[in-house]
């Protein structure tokens, strides 16, 4: 069975991502045992069959509310690595299993916390999906049970990984950009993600509430009767995901925090709405948004789902610009003197020098053994997401959020 349409072949020679330099951190030999929480779209599977053997892991549960998906990752896992993993629906199940010591969770959004929280309670070590969180209240007590805890936590920004993100964070810490004054991306689409993250592979098979564990896909949310374009459109729905804001622009906002000296947002406005994609989704088409930092400096984000057309991100300086395209991982960034006046502005374009770097599985994988903190710890998930909670309750208002550090409050101001 070549589940999810992938062969032997691909699995063994597709190359994984923005990496360089794959050798695992001396620690314990011993194999870690992982279970992958949520085998859909995100293709999180993929990534641990193919660090199996330079990670030394064994892949040892799956579990999906979604009876065909887990069929799928069960018959991959058995596939690719010779044994038979455990397979289930409920993930209280996996957590009960002591031999299992690490969890890879990705979940639709509304679940990350809680399971988040779960697992750490179980002594697991956990790689979890952004955006970390929703709402302020569920964040705080998914970020101090963590601080509480001794177990790794990697963030699944894996953006932060990229060579390229590690060099342009070594210039702007070098000065070569100058005073950093504002940070932008427009990342357009002609339509929604939530229509079309997956592909036909994924939309065609359409779930029956018979194959379904509807109750634990819920999870906190208001009971229902099961509904199969909230199940299997979960993207689109603002009780799983809020919109663009919460999902695009949390890689966009935790690079501006790797890559920038950059906190928390002190501010933040926010504009948005359905205008071109008007059905029965209800979280928003377009958003236009632009966060304040302590730092002194402006950062905006938008989206236009209606055309693919604009798309970039860009710092920029007193003394150049850095050009990040569209942080695709295959394209090289550049730096220019573009728009500045000063005296010691950049002469010359160039080329920004990608930095050594290990895959953002790898990493967590590594954290793992050696218990050194990843390069996406809860303290980065705790950032990206009060900018995002920020920006989504500044949409929903129609008001300015600000954030109280030492309150650790979002609130109108």
């Amino acid at each position: 069975m070549k589940s999810l349409g992938l062969s032997r072949r691909h699995f063994v020679s597709a190359s994984l991502p923005a990496a360089a330099g794959f050798s695992l951190s001396q620690g314990a030999n011993s194999r870690v045992r992982v279970a992958n929480i949520g085998c859909g779209r995100r293709g999180l599977l993929k990534e641990l069959i193919q660090l199996k053997d330079s990670a030394n892991i064994e892949i040892a549960a799956v579990c999906d509310t979604w009876r065909q998906k887990r069929e799928k990752a069960a018959a991959d896992v058995k596939e690719f690595t010779g044994k038979e993993p455990m397979s289930t629906a409920r993930f209280a199940d996996v957590l009960a299993r002591p031999d299992i010591d690490a969890v890879i969770i990705g979940t639709p959004d509304h679940l990350h916390c809680a399971m988040l929280i779960d697992a750490i309670k179980a002594g697991k070590d956990v790689y979890v999906e952004k955006p970390l969180a929703m709402n302020m209240r569920e964040l705080l007590r998914a970020y101090d049970a963590v601080k509480k805890s001794d177990r790794i936590v990697q963030i699944g920004t894996q953006m932060r990984s990229y060579p390229q993100s590690g060099g342009a964070r070594n210039l702007i810490a070098a000065g070569e950009l100058g005073k950093i004054l504002k940070v932008e991306q427009v990342r357009n689409g002609y339509s929604p993600y939530w229509m079309s993250y997956g592909g036909d592979a994924y939309f065609n098979e359409k779930p029956a509430e018979a194959d379904v564990d509807w109750r634990a896909f819920l999870g906190d949310r208001d009971a229902r009767p099961f509904d199969p374009a909230q199940y299997q459109g979960w993207y689109g729905f603002r009780d799983f995901s809020r919109g663009p804001h919460t999902n695009l622009m949390v890689h966009f906002i935790d690079q501006v925090h790797f890559i920038t000296p950059a906190s928390i947002p002190r501010r933040v406005v926010a504009l948005g709405g359905t205008y071109r994609w008007k059905n029965n989704f209800d979280a928003p088409d377009s958003v236009e948004v632009v966060l304040e930092y302590p730092e002194d400096f402006l950062v905006r984000y938008s989206t236009v789902f209606g055309t693919g057309a604009g798309n970039y991100a860009k710092w920029f300086g007193t003394r150049a610009t850095l050009d990040a395209r569209s942080f695709s991982p295959s394209q090289k960034w550049t730096v220019s003197g573009q728009g500045s006046n000063e005296p010691d502005r950049v002469k010359a374009d160039y080329e920004v020098t990608p930095a050594a770097s290990v895959h953002h599985m790898q990493d967590f994988l590594d954290s793992v053994r050696t218990r050194k903190p990843p390069i996406a710890p809860i303290e980065a998930g705790y950032a990206h997401s009060v900018a995002v909670i920020m920006a989504d309750e500044a949409i929903t208002t129609g008001r300015r959020m600000i954030y109280d550090p030492a309150r650790r409050e979002v609130k109108p101001g």
